[in-house]
C-alpha cells in the first residue's frame, strides 16, 4: 500500500486510511490526502503516464486516463479501479476565442471536461471515490447534487454494483442530468430546498445509515480531480501554464487542480504553479466576496440564483481550500453575470465548436472580464495579455439543452420546396 495520510488542513489531526471520515472530528476542518513524497519517484510518474497511453487493454491492467497517474493516487498497484475510461480529455488551442476575450498572443487553451464519459469533470473524482468505496466495503453510496455529481455517481455505482442514493433540489437540476441518474439505477429524491439543504440532509443520512458520501467534501474525490493538472502539464511538455481559469461551485475542483500542480512542482517535474483563477456567478459568489474582502472564511448565501445551475451553490463546502489555492498561487476570484455567461457560451460554440453547459462558460466569461479590467497598467491579480491561459469547461452542452433552446434562434419553419427554402436562405445575404 502506498504511504499516505488523511490529514486535517486546519489542525493537522490524522485519521486512518480504513476510517470513513469526511471532516475533522476534532475541529471540523477539511481533510486532504498527503503522501510521503520522498518515496515517490518523479521519473515513474512521467513514465507511468506514457505507459498508460501505450498499454494494451488485453493486459487487464493497462493504465488509461486518470489511472495513468497511479503513482500519485492513494491505492496499491494491485487495486482494480472502478473505471469507465475517464480523463484524457482534449485540450484545444483557441485562437478565435482568444481574440474574443482580448488575449493578444492566441495562447488560450480550453480543456473540455464535458467530453468525459458522463459529460462532466466529475468522472475524474468519482473513479477514485467509488474505487475507495469498494475498498472500504460500504453498503451503498450517496450524494447531494446540482446534477453532474448525481449523474456521474450513478454511472460509477452501477459499474461497481453498489446501491446509489441521490438528493437533488426540486426544480433546480437540468433534465439531462436527472435522466442520467435515473437510467443508471440511482434512487433519486427531489428535495423541497436548495443544494445546501440537500447536502446537509445527505451528510446526516450517510453518518446514520452507514452510506459512503461522495460529494467533494470527500478527500478521495479530489485526488481524482487533480489529474487534470497532470494532463495539462503533460500536454505542454511537463510545464505549467501561466494561469488556469475555471468555474467555482462547491469549490472542490479548483483546490484539487491546484494540489495537482503543487505536487508536480514538489517532485521537480515542473518548475512553477499556475495562477488559479476562480469564477462564480453574480447570484452565487460567496468565494468571490471572501476573496475580495480578505476573509479566510465565506459568508454563505441563503438563496443563490443563476442560470448556471451547476454552480448555483451558496455554501460551498470546499471554500477554505479554494481560497487557499487562489491566494497561494497569486490568483484571483471574480464574478460574472448570467448575461456574460450566455455570451461566452455562444462564443465558445460558434467560434470554436465547443458546446458546453452554462456553468462551463463562466470560465471564459470571467477571463474576458479580467482581461478587460487589465487594460492599461496591470494591477495585482489582473491578467496580462501575453499569458498562456487554460480555461476549464466542466460540462457538456447536452447536460442542459433546455437553456440552449431559450437563448438561440428558433428554427425557421418553411414548406418542403426548393424555392421556399432558397428564399429563406438568401434573406440577409
Amino acid at each position: 500500500m502506498k504511504e499516505y495520510e488523511v490529514r486535517c488542513i486546519k489542525c493537522g489531526a490524522r485519521f486512518a486510511k480504513e476510517e470513513v471520515v469526511y471532516t475533522c472530528r476534532h475541529c471540523g476542518g477539511l481533510l486532504e490526502i498527503k503522501y510521503d513524497y520522498s518515496e515517490i519517484d518523479a521519473e515513474r510518474v512521467v513514465k507511468g503516464a506514457v505507459r498508460g497511453v501505450e498499454g494494451k487493454a488485453s493486459e487487464g491492467k493497462a493504465r488509461r486516463g486518470v489511472w495513468r497517474f497511479r503513482e500519485l493516487l492513494p491505492f496499491a498497484e494491485e487495486t482494480a479501479p472502478v473505471t469507465i475510461n475517464e480523463g484524457e480529455t482534449p485540450l484545444y488551442r483557441c485562437e478565435r476565442l482568444a481574440e474574443f476575450v482580448g488575449l493578444e498572443t492566441g495562447e488560450l487553451w480550453v480543456k473540455h471536461e464535458g467530453l468525459n464519459p458522463s459529460g462532466s469533470f466529475k468522472d475524474r473524482g468519482m473513479t477514485v471515490g467509488v474505487t475507495k468505496a469498494v475498498e472500504l466495503g460500504v453498503r451503498g453510496v450517496a450524494c447531494a447534487s446540482t446534477g453532474n455529481t448525481s449523474a456521474s455517481l450513478a454511472i460509477f455505482a452501477a459499474r461497481a454494483g453498489l446501491p446509489c442514493y441521490v438528493l437533488l433540489p426540486r426544480g433546480k437540476v437540468a433534465l439531462g442530468k436527472v435522466a442520467q441518474a435515473v437510467i443508471h439505477g440511482a434512487r433519486v429524491f427531489s428535495l423541497r430546498g436548495n443544494f445546501d439543504d440537500a447536502l446537509r440532509v445527505v451528510r446526516a443520512l450517510c453518518e446514520e445509515e452507514r452510506l459512503y458520501l461522495l460529494n467533494s467534501v470527500n478527500p478521495y474525490r479530489l485526488e481524482g480531480q487533480k489529474t487534470l493538472a497532470f494532463e495539462v502539464a503533460e500536454a505542454f511538455g511537463w510545464q505549467a501554464p501561466d494561469r488556469v481559469v475555471l468555474p467555482v461551485g462547491n469549490a472542490g475542483n479548483i483546490s484539487a487542480i491546484f494540489k495537482g500542480f503543487v505536487e508536480l512542482k514538489r517532485l521537480g517535474i515542473t518548475d512553477s504553479v499556475p495562477k488559479m483563477t476562480g469564477i462564480q456567478a453574480e447570484g452565487a459568489k460567496p468565494v468571490v466576496r471572501a476573496f475580495k474582502e480578505g476573509r479566510a472564511e465565506i459568508v454563505p448565501e441563503e438563496k443563490p440564483e443563476t442560470i448556471a445551475s451547476a454552480i448555483r451553490i451558496g455554501d460551498p463546502v470546499n471554500a477554505a481550500k479554494a481560497l487557499q489555492a487562489i491566494r497561494d498561487s497569486d490568483g484571483v476570484a471574480e464574478a460574472v453575470t448570467d448575461e456574460e455567461i450566455t455570451e461566452a457560451q455562444v462564443a465558445l460554440a460558434r467560434l470554436e465548436g465547443i458546446g458546453v453547459e452554462p456553468a462551463s462558460a463562466a470560465s471564459v466569461a470571467g477571463l474576458k472580464k479580467l482581461v478587460a479590467e487589465g487594460e492599461g497598467e496591470i494591477e495585482e491579480g489582473e491578467i496580462e495579455k501575453g499569458e498562456r491561459v487554460v480555461c476549464v469547461t466542466t460540462g457538456h452542452l447536452l447536460k442542459d439543452p433546455e437553456r440552449v433552446i431559450k437563448i438561440c434562434e428558433v428554427p425557421t419553419e418553411v414548406d418542403a420546396e426548393v424555392d421556399a427554402v432558397r428564399r429563406q436562405l438568401l434573406k440577409g445575404v
